[in-house]
Protein backbone atom coordinates (compact mmCIF):
# COMPACT_ATOMS: atom_id res chain seq x y z
CA UNK A 1 0.00 0.00 0.00
CA UNK A 2 1.37 3.40 -0.98
CA UNK A 3 0.55 6.78 0.56
CA UNK A 4 -0.98 7.81 -2.77
CA UNK A 5 -3.43 4.90 -2.53
CA UNK A 6 -4.20 5.73 1.09
CA UNK A 7 -4.87 9.33 0.04
CA UNK A 8 -7.27 8.16 -2.68
CA UNK A 9 -9.08 5.92 -0.20
CA UNK A 10 -9.27 8.85 2.23
CA UNK A 11 -10.86 11.05 -0.43
CA UNK A 12 -13.27 8.29 -1.41
CA UNK A 13 -14.54 8.02 2.17
CA UNK A 14 -14.77 11.80 2.59
CA UNK A 15 -16.87 12.02 -0.57
CA UNK A 16 -19.04 9.05 0.40
CA UNK A 17 -19.69 10.14 3.98
CA UNK A 18 -19.48 13.95 4.06
CA UNK A 19 -19.21 15.79 0.72
CA UNK A 20 -22.63 16.76 -0.58
CA UNK A 21 -23.95 19.14 -3.23
CA UNK A 22 -27.35 20.80 -2.93
CA UNK A 23 -28.68 23.15 -5.61
CA UNK A 24 -25.20 23.38 -7.11
CA UNK A 25 -23.52 24.34 -3.81
CA UNK A 26 -21.08 21.89 -2.13
CA UNK A 27 -21.15 21.75 1.66
CA UNK A 28 -17.53 22.93 1.85
CA UNK A 29 -18.40 26.16 0.02
CA UNK A 30 -19.63 29.51 1.25
CA UNK A 31 -23.00 30.05 -0.46
CA UNK A 32 -22.42 33.81 -0.50
CA UNK A 33 -19.16 33.52 -2.49
CA UNK A 34 -19.24 32.63 -6.18
CA UNK A 35 -15.50 31.90 -6.10
CA UNK A 36 -15.89 29.53 -3.14
CA UNK A 37 -18.68 27.59 -4.88
CA UNK A 38 -16.81 27.43 -8.19
CA UNK A 39 -13.56 26.24 -6.61
CA UNK A 40 -15.37 23.64 -4.49
CA UNK A 41 -17.15 22.23 -7.54
CA UNK A 42 -13.86 21.99 -9.43
CA UNK A 43 -12.24 20.15 -6.49
CA UNK A 44 -15.11 17.65 -6.42
CA UNK A 45 -14.78 17.09 -10.18
CA UNK A 46 -11.09 16.28 -9.76
CA UNK A 47 -11.63 13.94 -6.82
CA UNK A 48 -14.15 12.08 -9.01
CA UNK A 49 -15.74 9.91 -6.31
CA UNK A 50 -19.44 9.29 -5.59
CA UNK A 51 -20.81 11.86 -3.13
CA UNK A 52 -22.94 11.46 -0.02
CA UNK A 53 -26.70 11.07 -0.61
CA UNK A 54 -27.41 13.67 2.06
CA UNK A 55 -25.36 16.12 4.05
CA UNK A 56 -24.46 15.09 7.60
CA UNK A 57 -25.35 17.61 10.32
CA UNK A 58 -22.71 20.29 10.89
CA UNK A 59 -21.15 18.78 14.02
CA UNK A 60 -21.34 15.26 12.60
CA UNK A 61 -19.43 16.38 9.51
CA UNK A 62 -16.65 17.70 11.71
CA UNK A 63 -16.49 14.51 13.76
CA UNK A 64 -16.37 12.34 10.63
CA UNK A 65 -13.69 14.56 9.10
CA UNK A 66 -11.54 14.16 12.20
CA UNK A 67 -12.02 10.39 12.37
CA UNK A 68 -11.27 9.80 8.68
CA UNK A 69 -8.25 12.10 8.83
CA UNK A 70 -6.96 10.26 11.90
CA UNK A 71 -7.33 6.92 10.08
CA UNK A 72 -5.42 8.22 7.06
CA UNK A 73 -2.60 9.66 9.16
CA UNK A 74 -2.26 6.55 11.31
CA UNK A 75 -2.12 4.23 8.29
CA UNK A 76 0.34 6.49 6.46
CA UNK A 77 2.58 6.93 9.50
CA UNK A 78 2.74 3.16 9.92
CA UNK A 79 4.45 3.02 6.52
CA UNK A 80 7.17 5.32 7.84
CA UNK A 81 8.21 3.25 10.87
CA UNK A 82 11.68 2.84 9.39
CA UNK A 83 12.02 6.65 9.41
CA UNK A 84 10.46 7.24 12.85
CA UNK A 85 10.47 4.05 14.93
CA UNK A 86 8.59 3.87 18.21
CA UNK A 87 5.26 2.94 19.71
CA UNK A 88 2.79 5.59 18.60
CA UNK A 89 -0.85 6.27 19.35
CA UNK A 90 -3.34 8.20 17.23
CA UNK A 91 -6.65 9.12 18.85
CA UNK A 92 -9.48 11.64 18.61
CA UNK A 93 -10.84 13.99 21.27
CA UNK A 94 -8.30 13.10 23.97
CA UNK A 95 -7.46 15.73 26.59
CA UNK A 96 -3.92 17.06 26.68
CA UNK A 97 -3.88 16.40 30.45
CA UNK A 98 -3.36 12.72 29.61
CA UNK A 99 0.11 13.50 28.23
CA UNK A 100 3.39 14.10 30.00
CA UNK A 101 3.90 17.77 29.08
CA UNK A 102 0.39 18.72 30.25
CA UNK A 103 -0.29 16.42 33.19
CA UNK A 104 -0.35 19.44 35.49
CA UNK A 105 -3.10 21.35 33.67
CA UNK A 106 -5.89 19.20 35.10
CA UNK A 107 -4.90 20.28 38.61
CA UNK A 108 -4.64 23.88 37.48
CA UNK A 109 -8.07 23.77 35.88
CA UNK A 110 -9.57 22.24 39.02
CA UNK A 111 -8.01 24.97 41.17
CA UNK A 112 -9.42 27.69 38.92
CA UNK A 113 -12.90 26.20 39.17
CA UNK A 114 -12.65 26.24 42.97
CA UNK A 115 -11.35 29.83 43.05
CA UNK A 116 -13.18 31.95 40.46
CA UNK A 117 -11.20 35.04 41.42
CA UNK A 118 -8.04 33.33 40.13
CA UNK A 119 -9.81 32.33 36.94
CA UNK A 120 -10.74 35.97 36.35
CA UNK A 121 -7.13 37.03 36.85
CA UNK A 122 -5.45 34.29 34.84
CA UNK A 123 -8.19 33.77 32.26
CA UNK A 124 -8.50 31.08 29.61
CA UNK A 125 -9.34 27.41 29.50
CA UNK A 126 -6.19 25.39 30.02
CA UNK A 127 -7.67 21.99 29.15
CA UNK A 128 -7.38 21.74 25.38
CA UNK A 129 -8.94 18.71 23.67
CA UNK A 130 -7.53 18.57 20.12
CA UNK A 131 -9.47 16.86 17.34
CA UNK A 132 -6.56 14.45 16.82
CA UNK A 133 -3.59 13.75 19.06
CA UNK A 134 -0.45 11.80 18.26
CA UNK A 135 1.51 10.46 21.20
CA UNK A 136 4.61 8.39 21.73
CA UNK A 137 4.70 5.80 24.48
CA UNK A 138 7.66 5.76 26.89
CA UNK A 139 10.17 2.95 26.41
CA UNK A 140 11.30 0.28 28.85
CA UNK A 141 14.94 -0.23 29.83
CA UNK A 142 14.77 -3.55 27.98
CA UNK A 143 13.96 -1.68 24.75
CA UNK A 144 16.71 0.86 25.40
CA UNK A 145 19.28 -1.88 26.01
CA UNK A 146 18.24 -4.23 23.21
CA UNK A 147 21.45 -3.69 21.19
CA UNK A 148 23.84 -2.86 24.01
CA UNK A 149 23.61 -2.00 27.71
CA UNK A 150 23.18 1.78 27.60
CA UNK A 151 21.49 2.37 30.92
CA UNK A 152 20.63 0.71 34.21
CA UNK A 153 21.39 0.42 37.90
CA UNK A 154 23.40 1.59 39.76
CA UNK A 155 24.35 4.56 37.54
CA UNK A 156 22.40 7.69 38.64
CA UNK A 157 21.85 8.96 35.09
CA UNK A 158 18.90 9.50 32.73
CA UNK A 159 16.45 9.56 35.63
CA UNK A 160 14.19 12.44 34.59
CA UNK A 161 13.46 12.03 30.90
CA UNK A 162 9.80 11.10 30.20
CA UNK A 163 10.91 8.83 27.35
CA UNK A 164 12.26 6.33 29.91
CA UNK A 165 9.24 4.55 31.38
CA UNK A 166 10.91 3.58 34.65
CA UNK A 167 11.35 7.24 35.58
CA UNK A 168 7.68 7.69 36.45
CA UNK A 169 5.44 5.63 38.77
CA UNK A 170 2.69 6.16 36.20
CA UNK A 171 4.29 6.77 32.80
CA UNK A 172 2.44 9.20 30.55
CA UNK A 173 2.55 9.19 26.77
CA UNK A 174 4.43 12.15 25.30
CA UNK A 175 2.32 14.45 23.13
CA UNK A 176 3.95 14.45 19.71
CA UNK A 177 1.29 16.34 17.73
CA UNK A 178 -1.95 18.26 18.18
CA UNK A 179 -4.05 18.31 15.02
CA UNK A 180 -7.09 20.55 14.62
CA UNK A 181 -9.52 19.41 11.90
CA UNK A 182 -11.88 22.02 10.42
CA UNK A 183 -14.17 21.05 7.56
CA UNK A 184 -14.34 24.73 6.63
CA UNK A 185 -12.77 27.92 8.01
CA UNK A 186 -14.68 30.91 9.29
CA UNK A 187 -13.17 33.82 11.23
CA UNK A 188 -14.32 32.51 14.62
CA UNK A 189 -12.89 29.06 13.94
CA UNK A 190 -9.55 30.52 12.90
CA UNK A 191 -9.35 32.45 16.16
CA UNK A 192 -10.27 29.39 18.22
CA UNK A 193 -7.51 27.37 16.55
CA UNK A 194 -4.93 30.05 17.30
CA UNK A 195 -6.08 30.30 20.93
CA UNK A 196 -5.76 26.54 21.41
CA UNK A 197 -2.31 26.60 19.81
CA UNK A 198 -1.11 29.35 22.14
CA UNK A 199 -2.41 27.42 25.15
CA UNK A 200 -0.40 24.39 24.04
CA UNK A 201 2.74 26.48 23.65
CA UNK A 202 2.46 28.43 26.90
CA UNK A 203 1.30 25.70 29.27
CA UNK A 204 3.66 22.85 28.40
CA UNK A 205 6.33 21.33 30.61
CA UNK A 206 8.72 19.91 28.08
CA UNK A 207 8.98 20.14 24.32
CA UNK A 208 6.30 21.70 22.13
CA UNK A 209 4.32 19.20 20.06
CA UNK A 210 3.65 19.67 16.37
CA UNK A 211 0.65 22.02 16.19
CA UNK A 212 -1.16 21.88 12.84
CA UNK A 213 -4.56 22.26 11.20
CA UNK A 214 -6.18 20.12 8.49
CA UNK A 215 -9.05 21.62 6.50
CA UNK A 216 -11.19 21.19 3.39
CA UNK A 217 -11.81 24.95 3.01
CA UNK A 218 -11.78 25.77 -0.74
CA UNK A 219 -11.24 29.55 -0.69
CA UNK A 220 -7.57 30.66 -0.54
CA UNK A 221 -8.41 33.97 1.13
CA UNK A 222 -10.13 32.04 3.93
CA UNK A 223 -7.16 29.68 4.21
CA UNK A 224 -4.93 32.73 4.51
CA UNK A 225 -6.72 33.80 7.71
CA UNK A 226 -5.16 30.75 9.35
CA UNK A 227 -2.09 29.95 7.27
CA UNK A 228 -0.41 33.35 7.13
CA UNK A 229 1.88 34.32 9.96
CA UNK A 230 4.16 32.20 12.09
CA UNK A 231 4.56 31.33 15.75
CA UNK A 232 1.38 29.53 16.74
CA UNK A 233 0.80 26.90 14.02
CA UNK A 234 3.50 24.84 12.35
CA UNK A 235 1.55 24.71 9.10
CA UNK A 236 -1.92 24.31 7.57
CA UNK A 237 -2.66 21.15 5.55
CA UNK A 238 -5.34 20.98 2.88
CA UNK A 239 -7.18 17.73 2.28
CA UNK A 240 -6.62 18.05 -1.49
CA UNK A 241 -4.04 20.71 -2.28
CA UNK A 242 -3.09 19.71 -5.87
CA UNK A 243 -6.79 19.54 -6.72
CA UNK A 244 -7.33 22.93 -5.07
CA UNK A 245 -4.53 24.48 -7.09
CA UNK A 246 -5.93 23.11 -10.36
CA UNK A 247 -9.40 24.33 -9.39
CA UNK A 248 -8.19 27.87 -8.69
CA UNK A 249 -6.28 27.93 -11.97
CA UNK A 250 -9.41 26.71 -13.79
CA UNK A 251 -11.70 29.45 -12.49
CA UNK A 252 -9.11 32.02 -13.55
CA UNK A 253 -9.12 34.17 -10.42
CA UNK A 254 -5.84 36.05 -10.30
CA UNK A 255 -6.28 37.24 -6.70
CA UNK A 256 -7.15 33.78 -5.36
CA UNK A 257 -4.30 32.13 -7.27
CA UNK A 258 -1.80 34.72 -6.07
CA UNK A 259 -2.88 34.15 -2.48
CA UNK A 260 -2.71 30.36 -2.86
CA UNK A 261 0.74 30.35 -4.44
CA UNK A 262 1.97 32.77 -1.79
CA UNK A 263 0.97 30.33 0.97
CA UNK A 264 2.44 27.32 -0.82
CA UNK A 265 5.72 29.01 -1.74
CA UNK A 266 5.89 30.58 1.71
CA UNK A 267 5.73 27.06 3.23
CA UNK A 268 2.53 27.83 5.14
CA UNK A 269 0.20 25.47 3.22
CA UNK A 270 0.80 21.81 2.34
CA UNK A 271 -1.14 18.77 1.20
CA UNK A 272 -2.50 16.18 3.63
CA UNK A 273 -0.02 13.66 2.16
CA UNK A 274 2.86 15.80 3.46
CA UNK A 275 1.69 15.60 7.06
CA UNK A 276 2.79 11.99 7.82
CA UNK A 277 6.31 12.91 6.71
CA UNK A 278 6.27 16.12 8.73
CA UNK A 279 5.17 14.11 11.77
CA UNK A 280 8.28 11.95 11.26
CA UNK A 281 10.53 14.96 11.84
Amino acid sequence: MSIARLRTAYHRQLCKQILFVKDGVPNIADTSSKASVAIAMEIIARLNHPLAHKAPPGQTAGVLFGQLTKDFLSSSFDLLQHLRPGKWLFSVNQSISEFDQYEHVANLQRMLREKPELAAALGGDYLVTPDIVVGRNPVSDKEINQKAKLIGEPEPVCQLSPLRAVNRPKPYSILHASISCKWTIRSDRAQNIRTEALNLIRNRKGHTPHIVTVTAEPLPTRLASLALGTGDLDCVYHFALPELREAVEKIDSEDQLEMLLGMINGRRLRDISDLPFDLAI
